[in-house]
């Protein structure tokens, strides 16, 4: 399994990085992970380019987007779980700017995910999915995880 999280701009703060680091080593016991960070610009649509030219190919992208669906933990593992069934063995979530994601680029990707109806920052946004997405794979592989 190949996750990939493709995000507008870099982790500034030692703690973010930190987290990072630490979600990074919990996962590699699931997937292979890869974090790719683009340049942040004033245009959206030129971030977009550049999320673009990032993903890799054949991949399943998931886009963060407050419009997106929402998901408890345990159904999230699920839609992680049936995307693998079905055939998917590279998954990308793409996390916007401050500005978010281009239109386009939303209408464009597989599937939109919310986080939650609150505003989080986008480098905070990516250690939330870092997190999610490892409980996900807790609960897939029926392990304990604290609540």
């Amino acid at each position: 399994m190949n996750i990939q999280i493709v995000a507008v701009g870099k982790l500034k703060e030692d703690y973010l990085k930190g987290a990072q680091n630490e979600y990074a080593k919990r996962l590699s016991r699931f997937c292979r992970l890869r974090i790719l960070e683009v340049d942040e610009d004033i245009s959206p649509a030129r971030e977009a380019d550049r999320i673009r030219k990032a993903l890799p190919a054949n991949s399943h992208v998931i886009a963060l987007a407050i419009e997106g669906k929402k998901y408890d933990s345990v159904g999230f593992a699920r839609h992680l779980e049936n995307l693998m069934i079905g055939g998917r063995s590279d998954i990308t979530f793409v996390i916007g700017g401050s500005d978010g994601l281009d239109k386009s680029f939303l209408k464009e990707a597989d599937g939109l995910l919310s986080l939650s109806d609150m505003t989080f920052p986008h480098q905070l946004a990516r250690i939330i999915l870092l997190e999610q997405v490892y409980r996900a794979f807790k609960i897939i592989n029926n392990e304990t995880y604290h609540k």
